[in-house]
């Protein structure tokens, strides 16, 4: 019995082997398939030498080589879908705020003061139209806050070199927008100067030899619907005297529609050097349908149609008042001696025959006596606008807009007569 065990595993010994050969034969197989040919044959007799791939060598090669030789690093390949994408090329790099993070408030705090804002140079915008608005007319960036990357790679990309990106929650932004619905993005400008900034073509061949001067406007949603008004109809520029409201505030801002980037603005003037910003021969109109003395001036007709506003809001029109009072005690013609007198003249009637310019007042305190002295001295006039008797007098807003357009539409009309004659 166990010599036939034994013999039995002599037998089954060259079984083992056979099968031993057959798996090794199998796993050279593999690997020469793996590997990349160096010379192909033909059978035609043809050859062809096949180069090695990118840092790789022949075997034999790098036996020989020296151990110690350093071999050259060969660029990294990447493949079409993980190609970086031109905003990530061009190094531009965000910070993400973290919780605690008090950038956004400490910027919010200075941007929406208007000491702080004059005095730091800097102005808050808020939606990508107005940002992109702004960066066309060559505003300068300084820091932009976000919650979506989305939001950033609308904007040009050259325009964003050198400005700080920093990407914070939606809820931040929520608390200190000033819209209903925010969209999204913040930015923080250096406060533009109107001499650098590029206005659009389109702005710039409609322009007329019309001006706004705006006097005493006090309530940001009259002063941005009225900057806005101003850009549609084509004034050349809008002068913002002192006791104005900031044109660079938040709610003007939103109310102008982005009418600060299509006519150039001039803040804050001193009415001693206002007429600077004049050009030459510039006539000087006033729309104030509110004070006694032009009541006096009206002609019937006027007065019969109602031309004549029955408030008197400014404090103008409270000393033309106590002016009446104190004219006893005065000698004759002194009596209204520091008043100028204005010829009195309906806003459909032609006033633009030189370049005009058109002072608006605040509803709160009306005109100021320098806009009457820059208008007598320049034989200017004022412009009233009629209403039916018993109604109040327009806003500041809606008088802007109606003198502005009826100084286009006159414009207009000269320009058509002044075509026909050429012909």
């Amino acid at each position: 019995m166990a010599a036939l065990v034994k013999g039995w595993r002599w037998a089954t010994r060259p079984l083992l082997w056979v099968v031993q050969t057959w798996d090794l034969d199998r796993r050279r197989w593999v690997r020469a398939l793996r590997r990349s040919p160096v010379r192909v044959v033909f059978p035609s007799g043809q050859v062809v030498e096949r180069k090695p791939g990118p840092g790789k060598q022949p075997q034999r090669a790098a036996a020989e080589a020296s151990p110690y030789e350093q071999r050259p690093k060969q660029p990294l390949q990447v493949s079409r879908s993980q190609t970086p994408c031109t905003w990530e090329e061009s190094g531009l790099r965000y910070d993400k705020a973290l919780p605690g993070d008090r950038r956004l408030s400490s910027v919010m705090t200075i941007v929406k003061s208007r000491p702080f804002r004059e005095k730091q140079g800097k102005i808050l915008l808020e939606g990508r139209r107005l940002i992109a608005d702004a960066l066309k007319a060559g505003a300068v960036p300084k820091v932009f806050f976000f919650s979506r990357l989305e939001y950033i790679k609308e904007l040009p990309i050259d325009k964003l070199k050198g400005v700080s990106l920093i990407k914070v929650k939606f809820e931040d932004i929520k608390d200190w927008s000033d819209l209903v619905t925010p969209q999204g993005i913040m930015g923080i400008f250096a406060k533009p100067d109107h001499v650098k900034m590029t206005y659009p073509e389109t702005q710039l061949r409609h322009l007329l030899p019309l001006l706004l001067i705006c006097d005493n406007l006090r309530d940001p949603g009259n002063l941005g619907t009225i900057l806005r008004s101003a850009a549609g109809a084509g004034c050349s520029k809008v002068l913002l005297t002192k006791g104005c409201v900031d044109a660079w505030e938040p709610k003007v801002l939103r109310a102008a529609m982005g009418a600060h980037f299509q006519v150039p603005i001039i803040n804050n003037l001193d009415w001693e050097t206002l007429p600077n910003y004049l050009p030459t021969n510039t006539r000087v109109y006033v729309a104030d349908n509110c004070g006694l003395h032009a009541q006096a001036q009206l002609s019937n007709k006027a007065s019969d149609h109602g031309w004549v506003c029955e408030r008197r809001l400014s404090r103008l029109h409270k000393y033309e008042e106590e002016v009446e009072e104190e004219e006893d005690d005065l000698e004759p013609g002194a009596g209204k001696a520091w008043l100028p007198e204005l010829e009195v003249q309906s806003y459909d009637l032609d006033w633009t025959e030189a370049p005009a310019a058109v002072v608006i007042g605040g509803e709160t305190h009306g005109l100021s006596l320098e806009s009457l002295q820059l208008a007598e001295s320049t034989r200017g006039k004022r412009l009233l606008i009629p209403v039916v008797p018993g109604v109040d007098s327009l806003n500041s807003a809606m008088a802007a807009s109606i003198l502005l357009f009826e100084g286009k539409r006159q414009l207009r009309v000269k320009a058509e007569h002044s075509s026909r004659d050429r012909s």
